[in-house]
């Protein structure tokens, strides 16, 4: 802890990059086990991937697809399940422990969008310090969902996804080891192709974190490292021999450079409007917006679309400093609180959020089938935004990103205990 301290002090610290014996599917049955994040589907489109394939992750992340139907997902039995189908899968899938410490390099393709980074275990220290920043505040009812998961299985079974300024020589290294034949190279039934590659010779890339990656930022997994920070102070407290070195003090994660990444917009849809009748809603929306109908809409930065009884409009707002202002934080603070009401979006159960993939359609099919009244679509956040409001120590709306494509659960598993 004190080198920490003067490393951080004396401002000489770059990034702590650990190999580990990673646990992972035997390769026959990757393509079956690797699972899309618990987080990114409801409880029917679970059941449905889990349903006709026994080796799915998702019966270890989402266990509550094995209990009867309507079971509080945050019940002591599901966590109890969860281990159980973790061991299941450990002892007859079989899940593989390598041989040796070793870093991990990923590939995600989409279409024709790639990413390629580097998996392994980053320090907690760094994430408490906030030299691993944050952009986005968590919510305790999931922090304490995925600390009692970790706690039970005694392992971290998803990675959080971390971005860093290009190094160019790390670039270099990761183009000389796609050169390798892969461990895994498989297309999920979404589409989206999955490669990864052993590096078990990875002095060189710690290296390189070590001299030349002086920051690192969550793009997505808030929830996960705030739980791995929990585990390992619960975990310290009761080992009478901490030292600081322990599997628990670090969190398993994915780190991609950011000229990489794709976000795509996370839209907003809102129930009712607030006592207002139709009318009433458009005159105060058009004290403030330059409001234009339109028949299809793509919102460029600084507007919106907004989706309203069959017909789509495009808002610019009249009133606004855009310096550093985000999009998303605009549409909050000029629209959704003064008009409609919605004070907290994190809470409110007004609002709802389309993300990602599901896109406009998605937000046309809501709003026509009366299960929200309106609907909002913004342009997407940038890779670059997202980071300068980390360096600022600010954190976004709720919802401002959705990072695509998703790394999968279950493809390389860290043990921080006995599993």
């Amino acid at each position: 802890m004190f080198a920490v301290i003067w490393v951080f002090e004396y401002g000489i610290h770059m990034a702590v990059l650990r190999p580990f014996k990673a646990l992972r599917p035997e390769m026959h049955r990757v393509s079956q086990v690797a699972s899309v994040p618990y987080d990114v589907i409801n409880y029917a489109e679970a059941l449905e991937l889990t349903s006709a394939n026994p080796w799915s992750f998702l019966h270890v992340s989402r266990s509550e697809v094995d209990l009867p139907l309507g079971t509080d997902p945050y019940l002591s039995e599901v966590y109890q399940v969860a281990s159980e189908n973790f061991q299941k899968l450990i002892r007859d899938c079989p899940m593989l422990r390598e041989a040796e410490d070793s870093l991990y390099l990923y590939r995600v393709q989409m279409g024709d969008h790639e990413q390629v980074g580097i998996a392994g275990c980053f320090s907690i220290d760094e994430y408490e310090s906030n030299f691993i920043k944050k952009h986005e505040r968590t919510r305790r009812e999931k922090e304490d969902d995925r600390t009692r998961h970790i706690l039970e299985l005694s392992a971290q079974t998803g990675p959080v996804f971390l971005t860093y300024q290009d190094v160019p020589e790390i670039n270099a290294q990761m183009k000389k080891i796609q050169l390798m034949r892969p461990l895994y190279d498989f297309s999920a039934s979404d589409g989206i192709r999955h490669s990864v590659w052993v590096i078990s010779q990875s002095e060189a890339l710690v290296a390189l974190f070590d001299q030349d990656v002086s920051s690192l930022y969550i793009a997505d997994g808030h929830h996960r490292a705030a739980a791995a920070s929990r585990v390992r102070q619960e975990l310290a407290k009761k080992n009478l021999k901490h030292q600081g070195n322990e599997n628990y003090n670090f969190m398993f994660a994915v780190a991609f450079p950011s000229s990489q990444l794709k976000i795509l917009p996370y839209h907003r849809v809102v129930k009712d409007l607030f006592g207002m009748n139709p009318s009433e809603f458009m005159n105060k929306v058009e004290k403030y917006f330059n409001v234009k109908q339109m028949k299809k809409f793509l919102p460029e930065k600084h507007e919106f679309g907004m989706y309203f009884q069959k017909q789509w409009y495009c808002l610019q707002p009249q009133f606004v400093d855009w310096d550093e202002r985000l999009d998303v934080a605009v549409l909050q603070e000029h629209l959704l609180e003064p008009i409609l009401g919605i004070s907290d979006p994190r809470t409110d159960k007004r609002m709802d959020f389309v993300g990602g993939i599901r896109g406009l359609l998605e937000l046309e099919r809501i709003v026509d089938s009366k299960l929200a009244e309106i609907g909002f679509a913004l342009h997407p956040t940038q890779v670059r935004d997202v980071m300068e409001v980390s360096d600022r120590g600010e954190m976004m709306p709720p919802k401002s990103t959705w990072f695509e494509p998703k790394l999968r659960d279950g493809l390389l598993c860290y043990c921080i205990g006995n599993c």
